[in-house]
Order: C-alpha cells, then sequence, then structure tokens
C-alpha cells in the first residue's frame, strides 16, 4: 500500500510534459551515444552503444521505477563512462529531496569507474570537472525540489484558507437565520398562539352565536392552528441546530435612538435623519434597520476611526431605505483585517424580509451601506399581544 501511494507520488506530483521528457530523452540519447561511438573507435556496432542507447530510453519510466532507473544509470556510468543518464538521475533523486540517496548514486558509479576503467575513466583522480558535475546537478535539484515543495504548500494553504472562509461564511449564514428564527418565534408565533386561543374562546360559545358567525369562527380556529404548525416546521427548517437557544427581541426602533447616542457617547461623530412612522412596519423589519446601523456603525469605527458617520433611515410604505455612510477615516497604522461575516449576516436578514442590501466604497473615499425592506416584510408590531 505504502509503496503504491509512493509511487503515484514520484509520478503525478513531480511528472513533466510529454514534451520535455521526448526532448530529455532524445539529448541524453545522443550525447551518450556520441560519447560511447568515440570511445569505440567510431563504429555503431559495438554493443555498447546499444545499451547507452536503452539506459537514455528509460529515463521516462524513473517516475515510476526510480530506483531501478537510478541502478541503469550507475551501470552505464560505471561501464562505459558516460554520465549523461546519471546526471538525470542524480537531479531526479535530489528534487524529490533524496540528496542521501544521490550522493550514493554518484560515489557507486565512481567506485564501479575506478573498478572498470581504471585508465580511462571520467572518474579518474585527475580529472576533477566530472567530479564537480554532479555535485552541481544534485545542488540543483535539491533547491528546485524544495521550491517545488514550497509552491505546494503555499497552494495548499491557500486552499485550505479559501475552504475555511467558506466555512465560516456558510456558519454566519446559519446562525444568522437561527436568529431570525428566534426572533420570528418569539413575535410571530406568541401572536399566533393568541389569536388561536382566542378563536377557541369564541368556539366554545359558538352555540351563542348565530350559525354564519360560529362557522366562521371554527374557520378561524383551524385556520390559526394550521398556521401556527405550518410556521413552526418553517423555523424547525431555519435553526441550524434544535438546542440553539431563542435570541431575545430586545432591540427595536426604541433602541435605535439609544444606538446612535452611545456611538456618540463613544467619541464617534454621527449625523442621523430617522422619518417615517417606524411603529406602522413589523418587529422584524425593525430589528432589521437597526443591525443594518449597529454593523454599519461597527465597521466604521474599526476602518474609519473618527470619521463622520451619516445616517438615513425612511420608514415606509411602501419601502423602508437605509443609508449609513462614513467619509474617509484618519490613517492609524495597519488597518484591522475584515472578516466580511457581519456584513454576510446582514445580507441574509435583509434578504429573508424580500430586501436588498448593497454595500461598498463611496467615491469620495469613504464607505456606504444601503438597505432597502419592503415595508409589509414580517409580523406587525401593532395590534393586542
Amino acid at each position: 500500500m505504502l509503496g503504491r501511494v509512493e509511487a503515484n507520488s514520484w509520478k503525478s506530483e513531480w511528472s513533466w510534459p510529454w514534451w520535455v521528457e521526448a526532448a530529455l530523452v532524445a539529448v541524453v540519447s545522443v550525447l551518450s551515444v556520441q560519447e560511447v561511438y568515440i570511445g569505440a573507435g567510431g563504429t555503431l556496432h559495438s554493443p555498447a552503444v546499444a545499451v547507452v542507447a536503452a539506459a537514455g530510453l528509460v529515463l521516462p519510466l524513473r517516475g515510476r521505477w526510480p530506483w531501478a532507473v537510478a541502478v541503469c544509470g550507475v551501470a552505464v556510468a560505471a561501464l562505459f563512462g558516460t554520465v549523461w543518464p546519471l546526471l538525470v538521475v542524480l537531479f531526479h533523486l535530489a528534487q524529490r529531496g533524496r540528496g542521501g540517496a544521490a550522493l550514493l548514486c554518484a560515489a557507486a558509479a565512481m567506485a564501479g569507474g575506478l573498478v572498470f576503467q581504471p585508465a580511462h575513466s571520467l572518474w579518474a583522480p585527475r580529472t576533477y570537472g566530472p567530479l564537480l558535475l554532479p555535485a552541481v546537478v544534485i545542488a540543483l535539484g535539491l533547491w528546485a525540489g524544495s521550491r517545488r515543495r514550497l509552491v505546494v504548500s503555499l497552494g495548499e494553504q491557500v486552499r485550505h484558507l479559501r475552504v475555511e472562509r467558506e466555512l465560516r461564511a456558510e456558519q454566519a449564514r446559519l446562525g444568522e437565520r437561527t436568529r431570525i428564527a428566534a426572533e420570528m418565534h418569539d413575535v410571530l408565533a406568541h401572536r399566533l398562539t393568541v389569536l388561536a386561543l382566542h378563536a377557541g374562546a369564541l368556539q366554545r360559545r359558538a352555540a351563542e352565536l348565530p350559525e354564519p358567525a360560529a362557522e366562521r369562527v371554527g374557520l378561524l380556529r383551524r385556520t390559526s392552528t394550521e398556521a401556527l404548525a405550518d410556521l413552526r416546521e418553517v423555523l424547525g427548517a431555519l435553526r441550524m441546530t434544535a438546542a440553539e437557544e431563542p435570541r431575545p427581541m430586545g432591540a427595536g426602533v426604541e433602541d435605535l435612538p439609544a444606538l446612535l447616542e452611545e456611538a456618540c457617547d463613544a467619541g464617534q461623530p454621527v449625523e442621523s435623519v430617522i422619518e417615517g412612522d417606524a411603529v406602522s412596519v413589523s418587529t422584524s423589519h425593525r430589528l432589521a434597520i437597526h443591525r443594518v446601523v449597529q454593523e454599519a456603525l461597527t465597521n466604521a469605527r474599526k476602518h474609519a476611526p473618527g470619521a463622520l458617520v451619516e445616517v438615513a433611515v425612511q420608514y415606509g410604505p411602501p419601502t423602508s431605505t437605509v443609508v449609513v455612510h462614513n467619509r474617509p477615516g484618519a490613517p492609524s497604522g495597519a488597518a484591522p483585517v475584515a472578516s466580511g461575516f457581519g456584513l454576510v449576516g446582514l445580507t441574509e436578514r435583509v434578504t429573508a424580509l424580500g430586501g436588498t442590501l448593497a454595500f461598498g466604497p463611496s467615491g469620495a473615499g469613504g464607505w456606504r451601506v444601503t438597505a432597502e425592506i419592503p415595508a409589509g416584510a414580517g409580523p406587525s408590531h401593532t395590534g393586542a399581544a
């Protein structure tokens, strides 16, 4: 199993294009045959010529069977004095982090040459060029291999970071859906329950009502009960986990002025304009507006400290609009890294209400967040609870 994995990694991660392999085989074969041809007295009928030519042809197999090709290169260098196939093998081994094996192959070829060709060996002590050539090739292979592994490692890190960011964004969206579900449960489910209870109380007194009214009361009772069951089913699909605790519905239109005042008390310059009848829109609608303003103020404090923030809120109908614009802030060293997950959650919240959220740099070098939400979205806050 390990051998198969190792062979596959040698072949897939480090293989060259076919035309590079073909050019390499051609160059090595020509140089080796020429060298042996000259050593054989200028005849092509020598068996050595065929052997070194075959040694060049097996070089493309070094990815699948590296040790067999390495033995072939060592044998050709030791027996026939041509080092070109061996140099390819040395580079191959060193590039894959096997520098010790490459040095061992070079030493074996040197020792074999001294044994089998003591008079004409390229590894003879009087010639120092061939001794330096394998060392240079091994060094180049080690450098190329380390650089390749660094590039592969950086690519893996980038892929892991991309996957992690996508997972975190998905978690932010799921978390926002869970919070929306909890808020809808606190408001809409409560009111549907109250409606069903009142309808049930009227149904118990149906005998005192005219027949058409009694039928309508029964229909109201059934419809409210079915609507409550449907709502719970939808909320269950929105929740991330069944164990998620509902988030309290504390923030609303009453807290928006307090939120702006809190920002001013913290030293953040804020100019605000709030228009329209906020009570006429739903609680979830007002809560979404509150969260948009809150996130925009937080981002302005992080990325443009000291900059003036202009907040404009206009309640519908037909559509409520929120515009938060901050001007460029004074430079304050390294800017904090933005995760973007707060805006992801806001987009999920506004989209769930049928609205749109847009954000990006403004022409003046600042940042603008704009939200538009239909005024009829979500359950209304008015009425008896």
